[in-house]
């Protein structure tokens, strides 16, 4: 029987992804590879950003990094061209990193770099539940 796929953040099984270019590694995730197909993204490389790259975060309705440059459409570009995998490979549920400004959900970092979270979704979360998509993050593993 084949398995359903899983669209996952990148980040937590590769270096290379995360902005600081190491890896958020969780085994717990990786077992769920027995249950699910993986289709690996992240939506900040999809949008044109480099490993390593400065950390982000959403203010008011932008994404900006911590040097102060607004990223928001590679932002966009990336939850876009994520959205686009998640289609293809007709992925109906996410497993994506918590607190992110991609792909936080229910709380993310508010803007101000001081590791203060606020309410809210990344951008790559907002598009992929307005298109029917199920989101979880590693906090909600045993959901999956």
């Amino acid at each position: 029987m084949e398995k359903e796929k899983l669209l996952v953040s990148a980040c937590f099984v590769s270096k290379g992804y995360k902005y600081d270019g190491d890896a958020n590694t969780n085994i717990k995730i990786i077992a769920l590879e027995q249950k699910y197909e993986f289709v690996f993204i992240c939506p900040e490389v999809f949008g044109g950003l480099p490993v390593p790259r400065y950390p982000s975060e959403i203010l008011g309705d932008k994404v900006v990094n911590i040097i102060g440059e607004d990223v928001t459409q590679n932002f966009n570009l990336g939850a876009i061209k994520a959205l686009e995998l998640a289609k293809k490979h007709n992925c109906k549920k996410a497993l994506l990193k918590a607190k992110s400004p991609s792909c936080g959900k229910g709380m993310v970092y508010d803007g101000t770099f001081s590791h203060t979270l606020k309410e809210g979704h990344g951008i790559t979360v907002r598009l992929l539940m307005e298109n029917g998509i199920e989101v979880y993050t590693e906090n909600e593993l045993e959901n999956l």
